[in-house]
């Protein structure tokens, strides 16, 4: 590889690749919520049962965060998304074939399984392809990707269920995502892998921290795991996302159900209006991250760079609670309490930058799993507290309530409990050693 100019292939392919990879994650994760008030009717579902399948995801998807990152430090990124991609697609067109509560569930199960590595094999991408000075901003590209994507989107997903119904939705954007998978290992390389990149480029993310772990394969040890709990900055940032997430996890199940319920909108006039928050959690994702990066080259302070925006966009996410007091008749400023509130997730997702910031390069799979696993744990926790507490008053007031309050510990836990912002480090043992 020479040194001439510097390429960017860090930003195309790679970073394209990741955004487009993340936004059918999230529209594999988004299309149940959107197919819901049909679904329910056919299949005879009452709330608390929507609340077990929307949970259903996140039961796999959580507890095999770990294990999943250990599959990705031992197999690397391309082959871990590679198959992580085709089996999720492929459990998402099984949705439309299910015929039963417990097919849906075992489907959306099937689903969270394999889309467990994702996140933690984009916090790799970023720690590898990436220096800290552009993370935030490559972090922002592709979740404005995933956001914003499922907010122009939603329009036509609507549609297609209308004209194909939800078991035609299923299919093809489960099949969209196997053709995906086929793309994915055509085009992605890791750095030291990659044709196009040279030294140049290779050089620069070096000097910034970034690069890839040259070292052994490692031996997992579930010491390993007691030794980066042992920091304050895993726990911090782990408690401090299952706060964010929960937002997150009302708009990607809940929040259809409650425009057409609560709300009393007609279905293709929610389809419009679920676009809005999306596209407003796009540009917190883009402000959070460019923030982020300019705080850094200004001040030199991570912790300033980092959870200045993070504990705002907390924040900004509780005032979700305000839509419990707006009149029935008042829709617009319902949809502006709810763009605001998921503005403030959407900065909130800079949290993966801190994680590619303290991981430890050796463990950086085992890290994400960690962060992610306890993030997602409001993907179980949240839809069945709404989707009971739903069923018991018939409101969304107490969900509303639940969602603002653990917000709230979110920003408490990124501001106090996570403490300095730097790499970690941790004794691990190579694959073969004593």
């Amino acid at each position: 590889m020479d040194l001439g100019p510097r390429t960017h292939v860090r930003w195309i392919p790679t970073l394209a690749l990741v955004a487009v990879g993340t936004m059918i994650n999230y529209l594999d994760r988004t299309v149940l919520g959107i197919a819901a008030p049909f679904l329910t009717r056919d299949l005879g579902l009452t709330a608390a049962s929507m609340g077990v399948v929307f949970s259903a995801f996140s039961w796999s998807y959580a507890l095999l965060q770990i294990p999943g990152g250990i599959f990705l430090d031992r197999f690397g990124t391309r082959v871990t998304y590679f198959l992580a991609i085709v089996f999720w697609s492929l459990f998402t067109a099984l949705m439309g074939a299910v015929r039963s509560l417990q097919a849906l569930i075992l489907t959306r199960i099937g689903v969270g399984t394999f889309e467990a590595p994702c996140f933690p094999a984009n916090s790799r991408i970023l720690a590898t392809w990436f220096p800290q000075r552009e993370r935030a901003r490559a972090n922002a590209i592709y979740s404005f990707g995933q956001y914003v994507g499922l907010g122009f989107l939603s329009v036509p997903l609507f549609w297609i269920t209308q004209r194909f119904g939800w078991r035609g939705l299923f299919f093809i954007v489960g099949t969209l995502g196997m053709l995906f998978g086929v793309v994915w290992w055509i085009f992605y390389r890791n750095p030291n892998d990659s044709r196009a990149v040279n030294q140049a480029e290779l050089d620069y993310i070096e000097a910034g921290g970034g690069g890839e772990y040259k070292g052994q394969p490692l031996q997992f040890r579930w010491s390993h795991i007691g030794a980066l709990l042992r920091h304050r900055q895993i726990v911090g940032a782990s408690i401090g996302q299952f706060g964010g997430n929960s937002i997150q996890v009302f708009f990607l199940t809940w929040f259809p159900t409650y425009l057409v319920t609560e709300r009393g909108m007609t279905f293709i006039k929610a389809g419009v209006m679920v676009a809005l928050p999306y596209i407003a959690a796009s540009a917190g994702v883009l402000v959070g991250g460019f923030a982020s990066d300019l705080l850094l080259k200004k001040t030199g302070s991570a912790n300033l760079a980092r959870k200045l925006p993070i504990v705002s966009g907390m924040v900004l996410a509780s005032a979700i609670i305000a839509a419990n007091y707006v009149p029935a008749s008042d829709n617009t400023t319902v949809m502006f309490i709810m763009s605001l509130a998921f503005f403030g997730q959407g900065m909130t997702n800079l949290g993966w930058t801190v994680v590619s910031d303290v991981a430890p390069k050796k463990l950086i799979g085992l890290t994400s799993g960690i962060f992610n696993f306890s993030a997602n744990l409001a993907g179980i926790v949240t839809p069945l507290v709404i989707g009971i507490t739903y069923q018991l008053t018939g409101s969304f007031f107490g969900p509303l309530a639940y969602v603002a309050a653990v917000a709230l510990l979110g920003a408490f836990s990124y501001s106090v409990i996570l403490g300095d912002i730097h790499r970690l480090e941790v004794e691990t043992v190579p694959v073969g050693a004593d």
